[in-house]
């Protein structure tokens, strides 16, 4: 091999370096993952406060089987919350943390008491959906940066909501 090739090599192999001292990712690498981790805050903080709002809302024959469900949930979603946040904090971002933010930045929107049991069931798979779109972002910018940490914070979470979704979808059926 001549050395001009090998010192193009050696050029080639410094520019794809990574720069980010601590987890080897560059400022727009993270910028990008960054906004991204934090939309989906945003989304699970407006859906958690909804299925808080619904769990001690919900009336009617289901109510106990609702009641305990949207309580599980909210209470998985508080977590997953908690674990996207800090997530931000490894890169040394600041994640969204006020309502302001959470309402400004999420696709899903707060929703009434006066909704049947039925109601806020289908708005929580609709929220499922959004949080899903969400977290597929996520899960493409993380392997496109070669983020694994990331990647596979984000699918398990998918699997969890995929099951959620299905399992509420079984109970939404009226057929």
């Amino acid at each position: 091999m001549s050395n001009t090739k090998l010192e193009s090599l050696q050029t080639d192999k410094e520019t794809k370096k990574r720069v980010y001292a601590r987890l080897g990712y560059t400022k727009l690498e993270t910028a990008e993952l960054v906004d991204a981790l934090n939309k989906l805050l945003a989304n699970y903080s407006v859906h958690y406060q909804k299925l808080r709002n619904f769990h001690w809302n919900v009336k009617g024959a289901d109510f106990f089987d609702i009641h305990e469900n949207f309580e599980n949930q909210y209470n998985d979603a508080k977590v997953v919350a908690d674990d996207i946040a800090e997530r931000i904090r490894v890169f040394g971002q600041t994640p969204y943390s006020t309502m302001k933010e959470f309402l400004q930045h999420s696709d899903i929107k707060e929703s009434g008491t006066d909704l049947t049991g039925l109601e806020m069931v289908k708005e929580i798979l609709r929220d499922y959906e959004h949080l899903l779109e969400a977290m597929f972002n996520i899960i493409e910018i993380a392997i496109d940066i070669g983020d694994s940490g990331s990647e596979d914070m984000v699918k398990g979470f998918v699997k969890k909501t995929e099951k959620n979704h299905w399992m509420l979808t079984a109970f939404a059926h009226q057929g």
